[in-house]
C-alpha cells in the first residue's frame, strides 16, 4: 500500500469537520486532536491548508470572532468536493482510527523501542546485534501468527 500524503488527508479532514460547523483554526486543530488523535497539529500545518482551501473556493471566511479569529465554513464547492472524494474521506478516517488503535495496543511503545535501537546501533556489539536480530525475527513471527488466527 502506498504511503498516504499527510497534507492531503488533513485537507479532507478539515473539510469534513467544516461540513459539520464553522470553526476557527485553533478549533480545527483541537478537533483533529480530540476526535482523531492527531497529536497537536501545528498552526504551521493547518493555516497553509486553510489558505489553500480558501484559494480553491472550497471554504470561506464566515466571520470573525473574539480577538479577530477567523471562522471558516465550507462552501457548496467544498461540499461537492467532499462528495466526489467520499471513498477517500472514509478511507482516511479508517486509517486514522487504525493508527490510533495501534497506538493504544502498544504501537507507541514499539515506535520508541525502535528509535532506541536505531540510536544505540552504532555502539552495539555483534553479540547484541545478533540477539536483537533473533528477537525481531521471533517477534515478527508471533505477530504474523496472531494475525492469521493462531496464538
Amino acid at each position: 500500500m502506498e504511503r498516504p500524503k499527510y497534507k492531503g488527508h488533513l485537507k479532507l479532514l478539515i473539510l469534513y469537520l467544516l461540513k459539520e460547523k464553522p470553526q476557527h483554526g485553533y478549533g480545527i486543530m483541537s478537533e483533529l486532536e480530540n476526535r482523531y488523535g492527531i497529536p497537536s497539529p501545528s498552526a504551521g500545518a493547518i493555516y497553509p491548508i486553510l489558505s489553500s482551501l480558501k484559494k480553491q473556493n472550497l471554504i470561506e471566511v464566515a466571520g470573525e470572532g473574539r480577538r479577530e479569529k477567523k471562522f471558516y465554513q465550507i462552501t457548496d464547492k467544498g461540499r461537492e468536493y467532499l462528495k466526489s472524494h467520499k471513498e477517500e474521506v472514509e478511507e482516511t478516517i479508517k486509517m486514522i482510527e487504525s493508527f490510533r488503535e495501534f497506538g493504544n495496543l502498544g504501537g507507541n511503545k514499539l515506535k520508541e523501542a525502535i528509535k532506541e535501537v536505531f540510536m544505540a546501533l552504532p555502539s552495539l556489539t555483534e553479540e547484541q546485534k545478533k540477539a536483537l536480530s533473533d528477537e525481531i525475527e521471533e517477534f515478527t513471527r508471533k505477530i504474523r501468527l496472531i494475525i492469521l488466527g493462531g496464538k
